[in-house]
């Protein structure tokens, strides 16, 4: 079996789960098929499919946010106007866990 075939039979079982009302095990036990491989392939086109829909977007504009806010303390505002706000010095660690969610 090709690679390109090996995707698309994956693919319409991976639509045939996302259209059951069972989870990942059990559709897998149901269809007699490899929980690992399922795994594996559901993340494999996951990421394809988000990697095809994300555009560079290049540079963003940066404005100051004129409202009352301590010295120490930062504010990041995503495009479609998403605020984090209370990061400081003592928990800016949890940014990159933050984005990692987003």
């Amino acid at each position: 079996m090709t690679n390109q075939k090996r995707q698309d039979n994956w693919q319409q079982i991976i639509t045939q789960w996302q259209q059951s009302d069972l989870s990942g095990a059990a559709f897998c036990r149901q269809q007699s098929v490899s929980y690992h491989q399922f795994s594996y392939w559901r993340q494999k086109l996951t990421d394809d499919q988000i990697g095809e829909s994300i555009q560079p977007t290049g540079f963003t504009r940066v404005t100051q946010v004129k409202e009352s806010i301590t010295a120490s303390e930062l504010v990041l505002t995503l495009p479609g106007g998403f605020s984090i706000t209370g990061l400081q010095a003592n928990n800016i660690h949890l940014l990159g866990a933050i984005l990692r969610q987003l």
